[in-house]
């Protein structure tokens, strides 16, 4: 595990596009820690630098699938909180996974059993008003070298 700490919105923009540079098909992303730290801000500057636009918080729909040569996979789990297994296996995202990149917001417990290989990304606020601390914990032989 390593430790980022951010104090703007560009520095978390500049951590985004740095991960997105390098991430390929069959590449999963967990993104987890406080509410309205900036999940969704981390993902679309990391959808940004793979070419997609227009990355809104999937909260009310889910998933939301971004096609491309290798489609974006954005998931938001945060209503499945508390729920079983299974709600969140209707998504089927493993069918996808080796095709895609997917990034999932609140997939504690979820993500885990889709793949051993992923990214964990915890980003809690800071001392400062625009502060972030991101913790990455890499998980599987993929994210093993993990630097940014």
């Amino acid at each position: 595990m390593f430790v980022e700490v951010v104090t703007s919105l560009r520095e978390m923009e500049q951590v985004g596009q740095a991960i997105g540079s390098g991430l390929r098909a069959g590449d999963l992303l967990l993104l987890k820690g406080d509410l309205g730290a900036g999940k969704t801000t981390l993902t679309q500057s990391i959808a940004q630098v793979l070419g997609f636009e227009g990355i809104t918080s999937p909260t009310f729909v889910i998933s939301k699938i971004y096609p491309g040569d290798v489609p974006l996979i954005h998931v938001d789990a945060y209503r499945f909180i508390g729920e079983p297994f299974a709600i969140f296996d209707d998504l089927d995202l493993d069918s996808r996974l080796e095709s895609s990149i997917t990034i999932v917001e609140w997939g504690t417990g979820f993500v885990e059993r889709l793949s051993e290989s992923y990214l964990e990304i915890e980003i809690n606020f800071g001392a400062g008003e625009q502060s972030r601390t991101l913790s990455f914990t890499p998980h599987g032989d993929r994210w093993s070298g993990f630097v940014l």
